[in-house]
């Protein structure tokens, strides 16, 4: 895993300063703490920091082809390089690594842009093709790998894996856009087709971005999709066996390193599948780290005990205070954006004790998307059929009253919080799901809002991507939709981006076989019965995996990361919370009403009202602001 930075002058070939690349590169430092390089040309310069994970030696960038005519700086693995390499040898190209950097090289020298669809991996790269003059960036498929860029005011278009390394260029404006702080306070992060700095881009998952030398910067292109309008048949034994072989092989694909590997374990069903897998794939005990809370209602510890024993790792884990927010610093520093995912806390400290050990782990993320696993999906396919039975008008009328009159309840227990389901019946399908994967609601986010916050909107509405990605969904069903919203954001913005800065904040390589492309191609032809049954989320993932774990840790109601942010709020972070409400920062901006935030945050600590999420925002966003724009 890896850092890149560079810059390219598509007009003229303007002199390039190395040490401009050095500073852009060093500037993501841990991401590659094993080497740099830096590679000028005219018109265009290469930076990279290198975190050795394959080819120990041979492997260090930016590597040029034999002729010179090509040359790439690149973050991620291909994990099928190996048959790649072998496919490029049969058409004659000679090679003089074993690092899976050199395939692009050489497949871009053979197919062009057309390579990646040969790429299995987590990767983005910028390729230098002299001969054309060309500066070509790619991301992959699911945006495991980020990818930021901008054009400067001399004309050059500067790229970097992290925003902190576009932010060491002089020429880079710190101005804030309104329309990300809409988006992260609807959101809890940063959507990856918006940007805090304004004029800052960063390249979607599975697109890519071909510059040419005399000609204006296009509009990336998207070179891969996610198709949910297929259905797969065959009987659930059949699919499940075919799910199982996809899994083993994204497990396997992956454990390929010379470094020291290991893989977290939170015991629950992804990532103690995960294990399950390496276990029967190695020659050796697998390394595995959990991390624990010293909150009993909060500790996963057991579970994960029990398949350490089970499978026999070498395990390790770790307690974390329930009230761990000395991290906060940490992690405004490693995400330059807000992020507001409160789990980041624990990911870190997972992160943390795994590079203890070990250089690569492999996670269990992305099987709720791929699967739908998460208790929303659950909601929308009920509710969907809800509004199948009543037309719109009806519904509207029928439920709109109810939700008006329904108190709001978020002290309550989940079947008393009725407020939110009765309103969301009263909308279409999209608009309700693009509200509830919401942190912050358009009504609150309207009262905290000045006029001039308005005015400078234009319009703009958070929940309006999901809306128009959801209408125009290669989908079937609503269960689609909603899965395949969440792969183009809440997956890239939110997941990946909080285990890509966490690992890499500490030099750490993670790694995700259950989104091995293939699998996650595979999932969305699976019928909607095989992936919700009877309440039950990755139904046929887990009917398929009784042969491997046991069924208490199947069928158990899923825990993840649980950071009490509530209730710090009300206790050792009051005093964090009343001070937003006179933030030099927030009040600078002159986009808020600094006395809605004192009464949110009164509210909250007196328990009149359930703010501790949006508190959390605000305080992210005023860290992060400080330290982007001063």
């Amino acid at each position: 895993m890896c850092g890149i930075a560079g810059i390219f002058y598509p007009a003229t070939p303007k002199p390039v300063d190395p040490a401009r690349i050095s500073a852009m590169a060093n500037a993501q430092v841990h991401r590659g703490p094993d080497g740099s390089g830096v590679w000028t040309a005219p018109g265009v310069g290469l930076g990279h920091r290198r975190l050795s994970i394959i080819d120990l030696g041979g492997g260090a960038q930016p590597m040029a082809s034999a002729d010179a005519a090509i040359t790439v700086t690149y973050n991620g693995e291909i994990y099928n390089f190996q048959a790649v390499r072998a496919e490029l040898e049969a058409k004659g190209a000679h090679f003089r690594t074993n690092s899976d950097t050199e395939v692009l090289l050489h497949g871009w020298a053979a197919w062009g842009p057309a390579m990646l669809d040969r790429l299995n991996g987590m990767f983005a790269f910028a390729l230098h093709d002299a001969r054309a003059q060309s500066l070509f960036l790619a991301r992959d498929r699911l945006g495991v790998k980020p990818l930021h860029y901008v054009t400067l005011s001399d004309g050059g278009v500067a790229f970097a894996s992290e925003l902190k390394g576009l932010l060491v260029h002089p020429l880079l404006r710190r101005v804030p856009d309104i329309r990300a702080v809409e988006d992260y306070l609807a959101y809890g992060y940063v959507p990856d087709d918006s940007c805090l700095v304004t004029g800052v881009q960063k390249l979607a998952a599975g697109h890519s971005l071909l510059i040419e030398r005399g000609k204006p910067v296009p509009a990336p292109q998207q070179w891969w999709d996610l198709d949910f309008s297929r259905r797969a048949t065959g009987s659930a034994r059949a699919l499940g066996d075919e799910l199982t072989e996809l899994m083993r092989a994204g497990v396997a694909s992956r454990m390929l390193a010379d470094v020291p590997l290991g893989a977290f374990l939170s015991g629950g069903v992804d990532s103690s599948a995960v294990v399950a897998l390496m276990a029967a794939e190695s020659k050796r005990a697998v390394k595995t780290c959990t991390i624990g809370f010293d909150a009993a209602d909060h500790d996963e510890r057991a579970y994960a005990n029990q398949i350490a024993t089970l499978f026999a790792t070498e395990h390790r884990d770790r307690i974390v205070a329930a009230d761990d927010f000395a991290l906060i610093d940490t992690l405004v520093a490693a995400f330059d954006e807000p992020f507001a995912d409160a789990s980041a806390l624990a990911t870190y400290r997972v992160c943390e004790l795994a590079r203890e050990s070990v250089t690569v782990a492999l996670s269990g993320d992305g099987a709720d998307e791929a699967l739908a696993g998460y208790r929303r999906y659950k909601f929308q396919a009920a509710e969907e059929r809800v509004r199948g039975l009543i037309p719109a008008q009806y519904r509207a009328a029928l439920f709109g009253t109810l939700g008006a009159y329904y108190p709001k309840a978020d002290w309550a227990p989940r079947l008393f919080r009725a407020k939110t389901t009765l309103l969301g019946l009263a909308e279409d399908g999209a608009t309700a799901y693009a509200r509830s994967v919401g942190v912050t609601t358009p009504a609150l986010r309207a009262r905290l809002f000045s006029d001039a916050a308005r005015l400078a909107l234009g319009g703009h509405v958070a929940e309006t991507r999901y809306v128009e990605t959801m209408r125009a969904a290669p989908a079937r069903e609503a269960l689609d939709r909603a899965q395949y919203a969440d792969f183009k954001h809440w997956l890239p913005g939110d997941i990946l981006t909080k285990v890509d800065r966490t690992s890499m904040a500490v030099s750490l390589e993670a790694r995700e076989p259950l989104l091995d492309y293939k699998l996650v191609e595979f999932a969305a032809t699976l019928p909607v019965s095989m992936r919700i049954r009877a309440g039950e989320g990755k139904w046929i993932m887990k009917k398929a995996l009784e042969r491997y774990l046991p069924k208490n840790i199947l069928y158990r109601q899923k825990m993840g990361f649980v950071t009490p942010i509530s209730a710090w709020f009300r206790g050792p972070l009051a005093s964090e919370a009343a001070a937003l409400a006179s933030s030099r920062v927030l009040g600078g901006t002159g986009w808020f009403e600094m006395a809605e935030i004192e009464k949110l945050a009164a509210d909250h600590r007196a328990g009149r009202a359930e703010h501790g999420r949006t508190l959390w925002q605000l305080m992210m966003l005023e860290r992060s602001m400080a330290r982007l724009f001063g």
